[in-house]
């Protein structure tokens, strides 16, 4: 039997929480499915750097190279703020997808039946809605240099950010794209700001080119406001939606917001170009932050945590089957009117985060 190693990074906030309740989950799929999970947990963000002086320490590194997949938490906080820009727990998000190569980041937005009416958006509009997000990770201008504050000859500072991508980079989040909706509804809107940056014209160009080898695919181009603003005027006429690292930062967290809560959006991001790999290393985690304001005080909403697993058994340990168990669990506990704090509404049970992951491990079961 394979055993796979997943490295646990649980970071800051609700981090530990949420993790919890997540390997939680993969130990009762351990017994149902007959799979094998190796768990190894290390220090990340705020929490690394108040033990290393490193929000990303050489040690947890190694353990996520060497590991499977890697199951982060979240990281940051007020706490950690004052700190130079160099050591906040935010670089070690970034130092993880730069040395692992996770350069294509799947963000889902999935409405599940029970919470439409958690949505501030009209029923209609966002019955039904299964979109993916596939944001580029590791380019862009999160990246691309220059960059840096300096001061001018007159005394005025002077910030310096560069938005670069290469061909290389382009095709291959591109392929992931491409790959991702053949397996849906065989559409994909490529976003970018093609008409003012030169960069995205290139974006455009390639992912146009890519679009040749998968002609059995739709492809259609949107600038990125025009996006944002049909994201909310008819997010359903959307399948993928693949963009670059900034476009895709901000849209994804718009699309999450469909849904009612960002406590329910799980994502992945892998450093494979097709969905059909086996054992494709990848990091997954919840798309909401560490939420110091209601650090344990068990308050947390788990299902992203929870879903980010199902999307690790899917993408890196080809483990389809048992992802969907994990999806239905989840789909059953809030049809039986389970909610945490973030989405309760009148007439449901409100949990805590230990008792909605504890209602999933039994539904599992």
């Amino acid at each position: 039997m394979t055993t796979y190693k997943i490295a646990v990074l649980a970071g800051d906030g609700i981090g530990p929480e949420v993790t919890k309740e997540a390997v939680n989950v993969l130990k009762i799929i351990q017994k149902t499915e007959g799979l094998s999970f190796e768990f190894e947990e290390a220090p990340v963000g705020g929490t690394a750097y108040d033990q290393t002086g490193k929000p990303l320490p050489e040690s947890t590194l190694r353990i996520a190279k060497q590991s499977d997949a890697v199951l982060l938490g979240a990281v940051g906080g007020p706490k950690w703020e004052p700190l130079d820009y160099s050591v906040r727990p935010e670089r070690a998000l970034l130092g993880l997808r730069s040395e692992l190569g996770l350069f294509a980041n799947l963000r889902p937005a999935t409405v599940f039946e029970p919470l439409i009416d958690a949505s501030t958006l009209k029923r209609e509009v966002i019955q039904g809605i299964d979109l993916m997000v596939v944001r580029e990770l590791t380019g862009g201008i999160y990246f691309g240099k220059p960059r840096g504050v300096s001061k001018l000859p007159n005394g005025e500072e002077k910030g310096i950010n560069t938005l670069v991508y290469t061909t290389r980079e382009i095709e291959r989040v591109a392929k992931v794209a491409f790959e991702l909706a053949r397996g849906r509804r065989k559409k994909i809107t490529s976003v970018d700001k093609a008409n003012v940056l030169e960069a995205t014209e290139l974006w455009r160009n390639v992912v146009t080119k890519v679009h040749q080898n998968y002609s059995d695919v739709e492809l259609s181009h949107l600038y990125v406001d025009n996006c944002s603003m049909q994201l909310i005027r008819n997010p359903k006429q959307f399948d993928v939606i693949l963009t670059s690292n900034l476009f895709g930062d901000i849209l994804s967290d718009e699309a999450a917001m469909l849904t009612g809560s960002i406590g329910m959006l799980p994502s992945a991001s892998l450093n494979g170009s097709s969905r059909a790999e086996a054992a494709c290393r990848g990091m997954y985690e919840p798309v909401h932050g560490s939420a110091p304001d209601i650090a344990g005080k068990g308050l947390a909403n788990p299902i992203a945590a929870i879903l980010s697993v199902a999307m690790c058994l899917k993408y890196s340990f080809n483990q389809s089957q048992a992802a969907k168990k994990i999806e239905r669990a989840v789909a059953e506990v809030l049809e039986k009117g389970y909610r945490t704090a973030d989405i309760f509404t009148e007439g449901t049970r409100k949990v805590g985060t230990k008792e909605m992951g504890e209602a999933i491990c039994k539904e599992i079961r």
